[in-house]
């Protein structure tokens, strides 16, 4: 359903029951799904796909094209899952032809005034709270939550079921299934409350934090801690979730807090 007050461009695809409010901009080559409401003064940029049940607010503006100066006007795009909020003023930049999109997950909720930039990938289930600040090539896994006016470095990556604090400044990647909080950010313990809520067991949840006590509490640097954790655990999903995403990580990952202040 159209206001006339509205402006959606011919090309764009719109669902017939989705709600387009007044004031809306809505350009060429967008996808819109069926449910999804879309609130006044928000303005979808070229290159947006939004699914079904969503539901954006008003003033946000999805799709404008990355504030990358290496941005060469390629055609890039902006996927946003089904039933996902986007709430007041939230910004989502398109991607670069460094992964040629920006993807956000099914079932999140981005709070008012957050900023996505190009290539970040959110999984689903993702909760950003209130000007959450999102830099470029950004991963975050699912369940992950993210504080309020927390700042997040490019290129990091936050792995799932991550708890991080309000008005953290990410550096570094945040492994699975941890808290992260402090100046410099650093490792609070594992995110069990978190995990009982989405039915972790308690011996999932004591496996979890056997296996980060060895790598932030025993004494043992990342190498080491790796090793001992291979050679003391079998084979498990959230074992090999943990050593996958350490394997993986180009910026280093959080340190534990006495590591930081000196003392290990």
């Amino acid at each position: 359903m159209n206001q006339p007050l509205a402006y959606v461009h011919p090309q764009a695809k719109v669902a017939k029951n989705a709600v387009i409010e007044p004031f809306v901009n809505i350009e060429r080559n967008v996808e819109i799904g069926e449910g999804t409401w879309i609130g006044s003064n928000v303005t979808i940029m070229e290159g947006v796909r939004i699914g079904n049940n969503c539901k954006i607010f008003p003033g946000a503006v999805i799709g404008a094209i990355p504030q990358d100066l290496k941005y060469e006007g390629e055609d890039t795009t902006v996927e946003i899952g089904d039933n996902t909020i986007i709430r007041e003023f939230v910004t989502i930049n398109r991607g670069t032809k460094a992964s040629w999109k920006t993807v956000i997950g099914k079932n999140c909720l981005l709070m008012a005034y957050v900023h996505i930039a190009h290539d970040c990938i959110l999984a689903d289930n993702v909760i950003l709270a209130n000007a959450v600040n999102l830099a470029g090539h950004i991963e975050i896994g699912e369940y992950a939550i993210v504080g309020g006016l927390s700042a997040v470095h490019q290129f990091v990556k936050i792995g799932a079921h991550v708890i991080i604090s309000g008005g953290s400044l990410v550096r570094k990647d945040v492994p699975p299934y941890t808290k992260a909080a402090r100046e410099p950010l650093s490792y609070a313990g594992i995110n069990s409350i978190g995990l009982r809520r989405r039915g972790f067991s308690n011996e999932k949840i004591n496996e979890i934090q056997d296996i980060y006590r060895v790598l932030y509490v025993k004494g043992h640097n990342v190498s080491q801690a790796v090793r001992y954790i291979e050679a003391s655990w079998p084979s498990s999903k959230e074992r090999d979730d943990i050593l996958y995403f350490i394997a993986k990580s180009t910026r280093g990952v959080m340190k534990g807090y006495g590591k930081i202040q000196g003392n290990g």
